[in-house]
């Protein structure tokens, strides 16, 4: 089993043994603003070799490069001028931006799937502090298995990789709960490839320009995310649901009681508050709740398609698509 660290215990232990395990080419769980990161060296690719390995991902679908900063990110990819301000803007954060590959970087083709672009992104707190010690990138997909719900907090990690790993930087749940937003420009046009916990809204504010959203799936994965059917529970999924039949798990929004729900094998409520950023924190954890009730269904409440809402309604439709 893995070795667990309670980053708010020793800090600097946790930066020294995550250093450590990373070193010798093995990927170790770190905490983020956004979800839980199963982390390697971005430039070795036995240590990506390993990522994939352990989340049974296709290696068709690249991987997020973590930067300890701005000059770190420069050191490897070319800004334009919009990626550049959105980057001064809200790095460190839950924004990934993905741009064109130096041909001086070191990044392995194996994080990026062999594109000439790289998805980047600084995160906030001590995944920064763990980067800038360890002096390279880190590849950080979720950590978790392939197309199974994200995890939020080092228990999550532990009860579905824990066997795999070595090591579990421990930093308590998850701020922010749903993964970075993920945009890339093309011809200095913005184009929106996964919604997450950077709303949109903001991203535009910023940019003076509308994002551009797809108006069905492509075929060409650009970035994590993009799979048709990924963040699934074992349980079947259900959407928009206004009336529970017995035995479903309901996992609601808002104030509004949906007719059944009394018969429901578990009530879980994202926020009654109506919050879209506590129901975003709250998604992964109670889908994991949900489906751990044994029930053969959970279903969700309609929710806002607005600013974290279309974050946690992509996350709900992937999680809701047929599985092959």
């Amino acid at each position: 089993m893995a070795d667990i660290i309670d980053i708010t215990t020793d800090r600097q232990q946790a930066i020294d043994a995550g250093c450590a395990v990373l070193g010798e080419g093995f990927p170790i769980a770190i905490p983020t603003e956004t979800v839980y990161g199963l982390a390697a060296d971005a430039t070795n690719p036995a240590a990506i070799t390993r990522i994939y390995e352990t989340k049974g991902r296709p290696r068709f679908n690249p991987l997020i490069c973590h930067m300890s900063d701005l000059a770190m990110a420069e050191e490897h990819a070319v800004f334009d001028p919009v990626s550049r301000a959105l980057a001064e803007a809200f790095w460190p954060g839950p924004l990934t931006i993905v741009l064109p590959l130096k041909a001086e970087s070191h990044i392995h083709a194996l994080a990026t799937a062999g594109l000439d672009t790289v998805g980047i992104r600084v995160p906030k707190g001590f995944a920064g502090e763990l980067i800038r010690a360890f002096g390279r990138p880190l590849a950080a997909p979720s950590a978790n298995t392939s197309g199974k719900i994200s995890a939020t907090s080092a228990d999550h990690v532990e009860a579905d990789l824990g066997g795999r790993i070595k090591l579990i930087l421990d930093a308590g749940a998850s701020a922010v709960g749903v993964e970075s937003t993920i945009v890339k420009v093309e011809d200095g046009k913005l184009r929106l490839l996964r919604p997450g916990g950077l709303p949109a809204s903001e991203i535009e504010r910023v940019a003076g320009q509308k994002l551009l959203r797809s108006k069905k799936a492509s075929a060409a994965i650009e970035a994590p995310g993009m799979l048709a059917s990924h963040y699934a529970p074992g349980a079947a999924v259900r959407l928009d649901a206004t009336q529970i039949v017995a035995g479903e798990a309901l996992i609601a929004f808002g104030t509004t009681k949906v007719p059944g729900s009394d018969d429901a094998r578990i009530v879980l409520n994202l926020s009654r508050d109506g919050d879209l950023a506590e129901a975003a924190a709250n998604l992964f954890d109670y889908m994991k709740k949900a489906d751990a009730s044994g029930a053969a269904t959970i279903a969700f409440s309609t929710i806002p398609d607005e600013g974290l809402g279309e974050a946690i309604n992509d996350r709900l439709r992937r999680a809701a698509a047929p599985r092959e």
